[in-house]
């Protein structure tokens, strides 16, 4: 690579000659890397009352994988998606659950509801002079753009009180779907040379409900589409505090730091595709399985191709089957398990049968291939990004907003995360990092 003159090619290969470190340091000196054991253990970094994952229990002294449970300030996930998924719409009522820790009475909600609503206007022109200028497919760049450059227009941006704090957490929960949607029109009209489409949010309308209304031309929505979206908003909104945009928020947080620029950190690490793009790399993974598979309805062809994917002979050649395992969860993931039953009546409105089958299919048949093919130590199953990527192409949702929908969801438990940093850590978290360099005698620059 070259740009006005200057290889980079060559300073690149100075970086790896001065940067790779044997490998057998981090054995030799037992680091813990990316805060985990060789097990799979996180390293105990800090204390949470928001959330709870459970993946294992001890059963007689021995610490035995188990089917996943999601804890929501101490309400099992599932029980609250069961309470509203008939009767309401579940965001709003699930973020006040996370900020404040109680679930609300109908008043408090409706009044929650009403503030979020009004905080859901953007700065006189913010969206042409800041979310029309430069955009770019990457939405979250865009989102994170805009973030820091709502700072500007606060004049209290660096009050770190927790009345303050909340406020503006409040108002970005409240932001994030339109600068998401808004972002997206943008980069659609300028760079595709589409038609440009900026609906107001509506003062009733639910997140989900607004989400669709301001990205569809015709601002057209059934209400199982909206509730489908509002379930995977929910599902996707917290977990357990140790993810790593998460931790980034917590890191960012206890350094100080004004909101904007904590959770701008917080999108920058959830774009990561080792953390938020897992559902688009289903969604890629699907289609060329979809190309390369002559009759989905055979299960032997379908394992034929899924090995070949895990002998990196398909697809990208990374050897994964995405949407498969997780980080944590062992025999199963809560999310996707309460999160197919709705998949699958969207897929029935959308006429999606045969996909939902194949989807299926794959769910029950990857664990086997995978348990087979690597020696695993906890189960492996689908986890929410199996489905999710689904849900959100029947939705029609742009590959571009998958990741920035997985941001709308999960700034509600960054929010949370944040208040509860600044009311219990006083430190600032600084992790230990070992030096192996060797020193050195300065050299004089006529006999290097």
């Amino acid at each position: 690579m070259k740009k006005s003159g200057i290889y980079y090619g060559d300073y690149a290969q100075l970086c790896r000659e001065a940067d790779q470190i044997d490998q057998s340091l981090f054995d030799q000196y037992e680091v813990q890397r990316g805060l985990r054991d060789k097990n799979g253990n996180g390293v105990l970094t800090g204390l949470t009352n928001i959330s709870r994952i459970e993946s294992f229990k001890m059963v007689d002294g021995v610490k035995t994988p188990c089917d996943g449970k999601l804890w929501y300030r101490g309400y099992d996930c599932i029980e609250l998606v069961k309470g509203f998924s008939q009767k309401r719409y579940g965001f709003e009522e699930v973020a006040y659950l996370l900020l404040f820790g109680e679930l609300p009475t109908e008043e408090e909600l409706n009044t929650f509801r009403h503030v979020l609503a009004a905080e859901r206007t953007l700065p006189t022109n913010f969206t042409r002079d800041v979310i029309m200028k430069a955009p770019t497919s990457d939405i979250m760049n865009s989102m994170t753009r805009s973030v820091l450059t709502l700072a500007s227009y606060d004049k209290n941006c660096k009050d770190t009180s927790v009345e303050n704090v909340l406020r503006q957490c409040m108002g970005l929960i409240s932001l994030f779907p339109v600068l998401a949607v808004y972002g997206y029109h943008a980069y659609n009209h300028y760079e595709n040379d589409e038609s440009m489409y900026i609906h107001r949010p509506g003062k009733k309308l639910s997140t989900a409900e607004n989400i669709l209304m301001m990205l569809r031309p015709d601002k057209k929505y059934t209400e199982l589409e909206a509730r489908v979206l509002d379930t995977a908003l929910v599902l996707h909104m917290e977990h357990g505090g140790g993810n790593n945009s998460t931790f980034t928020t917590r890191v960012v947080t206890s350094s100080g730091a004004d909101t904007y620029s904590v959770i701008a950190a917080a999108l920058s690490s959830l774009k990561g595709p080792k953390h938020g793009g897992a559902n688009i790399k289903v969604v890629e993974m699907m289609h060329d399985l979809e190309k390369h598979v002559s009759d989905w309805t055979d299960e032997d062809e379908v394992r034929a191709y899924l090995q070949k994917i895990l002998n990196k002979e398909a697809f990208d050649q990374k050897g994964l089957i995405y949407g498969m395992g997780h980080a944590v969860y062992s025999l199963s993931d809560p999310r996707a398990q309460v999160f197919k039953s709705f998949v699958e009546k969207l897929a029935k409105e959308k006429g999606r049968d045969k996909d939902f089958a194949l989807y299926s299919m794959i769910e029950r048949v990857a664990p086997e291939l995978i348990g087979k093919k690597s020696r695993i130590y906890k189960g492996v199953s689908a986890n929410v990004d199996f489905y999710s990527g689904f849900v959100y192409s029947m939705l029609e949702i742009p590959l571009e907003l998958y990741t920035p929908i997985f941001a709308i969801a999960r700034i509600v438990g960054w929010s949370a995360h944040r208040i509860e940093e600044l009311l219990n850590m006083d430190k600032i978290i600084r992790p230990a990092y070992k030096s192996v360099m060797e020193e050195r005698i300065y050299i004089p620059m006529d006999e290097r």
